[in-house]
């Protein structure tokens, strides 16, 4: 009932948008085949990163059960795009610290409650695999929640147990900069890795059946996380080292750990984390002044901020500015994980509304194209599946059984 449905509204979608004869020939297009149609409605396709909240808290006039002609992911697109889950990030500044972070965390995680109980057609809240598993069957998107930084739990585990028993099920244990307990990728060490209350932290998370999200955090941190985890972790939104070498990416020695452990890393669509000569092209004068402008012009309002520099860096791309980024460095950041990590360990975790896209995959409506791709490199429907959305959803299981026993 549910891929007959599926596939329906689908096709009703593309007949209105692209009339017979002309969608395929559109300029920019990717016809996707019918099989790679076909199995992007029947799987669970789940995106365990996406900064969309930011939106939802700065923009008045932002309704996520409209098409909008900004940024990455709306209810229309999200359903043109065959998503069925997806994690909305609690994120603010590392700055941030004390009950003022916690308060913005509940503050951003009331966001997406509200957005959830405003759409009750198209979106519901999820905490387990049931949950999601159930939303699917009902034709509506699970919506769940991750926590992007460990500075805001205020080094207070009780602070852990409210937010996770407000709808919490990953932490992503620092972001950019360090916390007191853990080394973040983006700061000087300071703790060497995960501290003693760093690795409270993690074995909280598993009691409560809450994932640890190993992006972000510096790389002795990684591993300190694995020695403590009894849980599969994983990475949300990170990508291969050995193709983009930036610190927030995975080296091949921690896609294999992670692979040891059992977890899944979730491929990042940043561009720079995408592609190296991106990420260490120079920008000219006229291009960081711009930029600076957009930030200084946008102030705290981090929606504003990263709409505003995605569109700048997308008109960089195209003109040549800056070297062009396409959606296919997704699909090659994938494939190299799968080679390295195994089919069992990696997933989709976009940065949608967060990060610059890679052109092609400016939004959640563009999500088949990456089923094709893999389809095409030969990988089979059920491994393709598996990277989809199956993968983190056995993690979540493994959680959950973690939790049940520490009971």
């Amino acid at each position: 009932m549910r891929s007959s449905w599926r596939r329906g509204a689908i096709l009703i979608a593309l007949l209105v948008l692209h009339p017979i004869g002309a969608w395929t020939q559109m300029p920019g297009d990717v016809p996707i085949s019918p099989r790679a149609r076909q199995l992007h409605e029947r799987a669970i396709v789940v995106d365990t990163h996406d900064d969309t909240t930011q939106r939802l808290l700065f923009e008045k006039d932002f309704d996520i059960g409209k098409r909008d002609a900004d940024g990455s992911v709306d209810i229309p697109r999200m359903r043109e795009g065959g998503l069925d889950a997806l994690f909305f990030s609690i994120w603010m500044p590392g700055t941030f610290s004390g009950p003022a972070a916690v308060k913005g965390a509940i503050q951003q995680i009331d966001k997406v409650r509200e957005a959830v109980r405003l759409h009750p057609n198209d979106l519901v809240l999820a905490t387990t695999v049931a949950e999601i598993r159930r939303a699917a069957a009902d034709r509506k998107i699970a919506v769940l929640i991750g926590l992007e930084g460990g500075h805001m739990i205020d080094e207070d585990l009780g602070v852990l147990r409210s937010l996770a028993a407000l709808g919490v099920r990953y932490l992503t244990l620092t972001h950019s900069l360090n916390t007191t307990w853990a080394d973040s990728s983006g700061d000087k060490p300071v703790s060497n890795g995960l501290a003693p209350f760093g690795k409270d932290v993690v074995r909280e998370l598993n009691r409560l059946g809450v994932m640890v999200d190993i992006s972000h955090v510096a790389d002795k941190t990684f591993f300190d996380a694995l020695e403590v985890t009894r849980a599969p972790v994983i990475a949300s939104h990170s990508s291969a080292r050995a193709i983009a070498n930036s610190p927030r990416n995975m080296t091949d020695d921690m896609l294999r750990a992670l692979a040891k452990n059992g977890g899944v890393v979730m491929i990042n669509y940043n561009a720079g984390f995408l592609s190296e000569e991106f990420r260490a092209a120079p920008r000219p004068p006229d291009f960081s002044a711009r930029i600076k402008e957009i930030e200084t012009s946008c102030g705290k309002d981090e929606a504003c901020s990263i709409l505003r520099t995605q569109r700048a860096n997308h008109e960089a791309m195209r003109s040549g500015v800056l070297p062009a980024v396409t959606w296919e460095k997704v699909v090659e950041h994938i494939d190299h994980a799968i080679k390295v990590a195994g089919i069992d360990h990696v997933g989709l975790g976009s940065d949608f509304d967060g990060a610059i896209m890679p052109l092609g995959m400016e939004d959640a409506s563009k999500l088949p194209r990456i089923t094709d791709a893999l389809l095409k490199k030969g990988y089979s429907e059920r491994d393709v599946e598996k990277v989809l959305g199956e993968n983190v959803l056995r993690v979540m299981e493994q959680v959950e059984r973690v939790a049940r026993a520490s009971r």
